[in-house]
């Protein structure tokens, strides 16, 4: 019986294709909120990114595309406030593999060896307030982001915030 779960197991693994985690980048925004009237920015206190190097890619990144939406980046009284958080957490994967036997005569089956692999998966997501009131006017969500690879971590920073700035500003709905 032992065997059978462990063939049930290994071949049901096998079987899952492994997941492609594909990047989601949703927006969210408050429809009163005066976006045409936003021209200044400044930088907040958020989360920052458990790597140095990461923070100031997200930063630069964020700079560069709030200068291509009309922004000018200010040191008192800005407009909006700029705040990032960067959320990580790892999570495991089971990897079956090296299965050997097969059926065989008296019912006997065959063993596979599962493998668990430990990674780090994050979110990406940056808030802009209007500084007056201090109330969130827009929100983009980046899930998976953010890994435990700096060179990819690059590639997928630069997508999360052009994904989020299509968005920007939101479009007004009649």
């Amino acid at each position: 019986m032992k065997r059978l779960i462990n063939v049930t197991l290994a071949t049901a693994l096998l079987l899952l294709p492994m997941t492609a985690f594909a990047q989601k980048v949703m927006t969210d925004n408050d429809p009163k909120a005066p976006f045409a009237s936003y021209k200044t920015y400044g930088w907040g206190t958020g989360t920052a990114s458990a790597n140095p190097f990461g923070e100031k890619r997200i930063h630069d990144g964020v700079d560069e595309r709030m200068a291509k939406a009309g922004f000018k980046k200010v040191d008192a009284n800005p407009d909006v406030i700029v705040a990032t958080h960067a959320v990580t957490k790892e999570e495991k994967e089971l990897s079956a593999s090296g299965y050997r036997g097969g059926l065989r005569w008296g019912g006997g089956m065959g063993t596979a060896s599962v493998m668990t692999y430990t990674y780090t998966v994050g979110s990406l997501v940056m808030d802009l307030y209007d500084a007056k009131t201090r109330q969130l006017v827009w929100r983009g969500t980046a899930t998976d982001s953010l890994d435990d690879k700096p060179e990819k971590n690059a590639e997928k920073i630069v997508k999360a915030l052009d994904k989020m700035f299509k968005a920007y500003p939101p479009k007004v709905k009649k």
